[in-house]
C-alpha cells in the first residue's frame, strides 16, 4: 500500500469548472507526490471532461448524504469511532453544517483503516465546504490542514458558517491564496496568521496554447474579440457588449464571441438585440477546450474580460482565462480589479481600465484592434509573463515547498533532494522544537542523514 504524502479534500473533483485543481493534482503526481484524494460529491456523471479518465479511479468519492450518515452511525454503534467523533455526533444533532461533521467522521475512519500509510495533512481548495470538513477532521483525527483561498469564498463569505472563516485561518497550518492582492488583504484582516499566508499562483499547462498558436492560420483573426466565462455579473459581459456597440458606432469592425453559459444569458441576448449587435456579438454557449484553444489561436486578435465587483462584493481574483489568452500570445483588455493587474501588466501585456467603464474599455479595444503590431508585441510579452509566473511546473514547485515548510507533508528524502526541499522540511521541524536548531544547521551538511533525523522526530 502506498504511503500517501498528503490528502486532498474537494467539494467536487474532478470537474470541468475547476480545471486548475485538476492541473495541480496531476502536476504534483508527475513530480512524484502521492495524494489521497477525496471528493464530497460524485462527479462521475459530468459529461464535459478535461482530464484523463484514469484520474477518476484515484478519487475516493464519499457516499450520498443519507448513505454517508448511515455508515457513520453504524460505525458509532459498533464502537469503531474515536470518542471525539462520538461526542460530537451526540451533541451536534441537526445544527448547521452537520454534513461536514459526518464527512470528517467518514474520512477519519478511512484514514484509520490505512494505518501508517495514511497522510497526516489534508488540503482543500476554497474556504468553503472542503476546508470546513478539513477543520473537523483535525478535531477528530489530529490531521493538520490547509486550504487555498480564491475569490468569492473570501470576498463575500458569511460568518454564519460553522466554523467561521476566522477559525479556519486560526487553525490552518497554511493558507494559500492565488494572488498578491488577496495575500495582502488576508494578512491585513488576519494579522496574527500573516506568516502562514502564502501566495501561490494557479498553474497552467502552457503547451497546448503555444502549439496551437504556432501552427495557426491567422487570416481570420483581424477584428476578433474573445471572452470566456460563466454568464454572471462579475464577468462584466454587459459592459463588453456595450463597448462593442460603441466600436460599431465608430466604424471599427469587430466580431466578438462570448463563450459560456449562465443565469444572465437571456438578459445578455436582449441587450445584444436592443443594441442591434447580432452581427457583431455572438453568445456561443459552452464550448470544449479544444475549440476554445482553436478560437484563441486562429480567430482572436484581442482577448477581453471586463471584470467587475458584484452587488454582494463578489469578484474575480485571478481569472484563468487571462492566463490562457497570454499563453496563446494574445493581448488582453481587462480591468484594475483584485489580482488582474498581476496578469495583465498595463501597457506591457495588455491594457487596463477601471471597472464598470464601458467607454474606456471600448477605447482600449479600439487601440489594439487598430494596431496589429502592438497586438503582436503585447501578445509576445504576455507569453513571457505567463511562462515566468503561471507555468504549472513553477507554481507546483512553489506549492510543494509551502507544504514542506508549513504543513505536515510526509517527509520523503527523494522528493526533498530532487526539488530542494531539505531546508523547508528542517525549518518546519525547528518551529516545532527550538532545541532542535542545531539539527537544522547539520541539514546543510551533505553528510547529515536528514531522512533518519525526520523519522526520529
Amino acid at each position: 500500500m502506498p504511503r500517501y504524502h498528503l490528502a486532498y479534500i474537494f467539494e467536487r473533483f474532478p470537474t470541468f469548472t475547476q480545471t486548475f485543481c485538476v492541473r495541480e493534482v496531476l502536476e504534483l503526481e508527475r513530480m512524484g507526490v502521492r495524494p489521497l484524494i477525496f471528493s464530497i460529491h460524485d462527479t462521475r456523471d459530468e459529461k464535459v471532461r478535461h482530464f484523463p479518465e484514469d484520474l477518476l479511479q484515484r478519487v475516493h468519492f464519499l457516499p450520498p448524504e443519507e448513505e454517508l450518515i448511515a455508515r457513520v452511525l453504524k460505525w458509532k454503534d459498533a464502537n469503531e469511532l474515536p470518542q471525539s467523533v462520538v461526542l460530537t455526533l451526540r451533541h451536534w444533532g441537526n445544527r448547521p453544517d452537520k454534513n461536514r461533521v459526518y464527512e470528517a467522521a467518514y474520512i477519519s475512519h478511512v484514514l484509520t483503516q490505512l494505518g501508517s500509510s495514511a497522510p497526516s495533512h489534508a488540503h482543500s481548495h476554497f474556504a468553503g465546504m472542503g476546508a470546513r470538513t478539513c477543520w473537523w477532521l483535525r478535531k477528530f483525527h489530529g490531521t493538520s490542514f490547509s486550504f487555498t483561498a480564491h475569490a468569492n469564498d473570501i470576498f463575500c463569505c458569511g460568518e454564519t458558517q460553522i466554523p467561521p472563516l476566522a477559525s479556519l485561518f486560526r487553525e490552518a497550518s497554511l493558507v494559500v491564496t492565488v494572488s498578491d492582492y488577496t495575500a495582502r488583504k488576508l494578512r491585513s484582516e488576519f494579522p496574527h496568521e500573516a506568516p502562514r499566508i502564502q501566495r501561490v499562483y494557479n498553474g497552467l499547462d502552457l503547451q497546448p496554447f503555444m502549439q496551437a498558436r504556432s501552427k495557426a492560420d491567422r487570416t481570420k483573426a483581424a477584428g476578433g474579440i474573445l471572452s470566456v466565462g460563466r454568464l454572471i455579473e462579475k464577468k462584466g459581459y454587459d459592459d463588453l457588449i456595450t463597448a462593442c456597440g460603441l466600436l460599431r458606432d465608430r466604424g471599427i469592425p469587430v466580431k466578438c464571441r462570448i463563450v459560456g453559459e449562465g443565469p444572465l444569458e437571456d438578459e445578455l441576448k436582449s441587450q445584444i438585440s436592443n443594441l442591434k449587435l447580432e452581427d457583431q456579438v455572438t453568445l456561443t454557449g459552452p464550448l470544449g477546450m479544444t475549440e476554445i484553444i482553436r478560437l484563441l489561436a486562429e480567430e482572436t486578435q484581442v482577448f477581453a474580460l471586463a471584470c467587475k465587483t458584484e452587488k454582494d462584493g463578489g469578484m474575480d481574483n485571478l481569472p484563468t482565462v487571462l492566463m490562457e489568452a497570454m499563453a496563446a500570445s494574445l493581448p488582453c483588455v481587462s480591468t484594475r480589479l483584485a489580482g488582474v493587474p498581476e496578469m495583465v501588466v498595463d501597457g506591457v501585456t495588455g491594457l487596463l481600465c477601471e471597472e464598470k467603464q464601458p467607454a474606456a474599455f471600448a477605447d482600449h479595444l479600439a487601440t489594439l484592434l487598430q494596431d496589429p503590431a502592438k497586438c503582436e508585441q503585447m501578445g509576445a510579452a504576455g507569453l513571457v509573463h505567463a511562462r515566468k509566473h503561471f507555468a504549472k511546473e513553477e507554481t507546483s514547485l512553489h506549492l510543494l515547498d509551502a507544504f514542506a515548510e508549513r504543513a505536515s507533508l510526509r517527509f520523503d528524502l527523494s522528493l526533498a533532494q530532487k526539488y530542494g526541499l531539505l531546508t523547508s522540511f528542517a525549518s518546519r521541524t525547528m518551529r516545532g522544537d527550538a532545541q532542535l536548531r542545531h539539527h537544522a544547521a547539520k541539514a546543510r551538511d551533505k553528510s547529515f542523514d536528514l531522512g533518519r533525523f525526520m523519522d526520529c522526530t
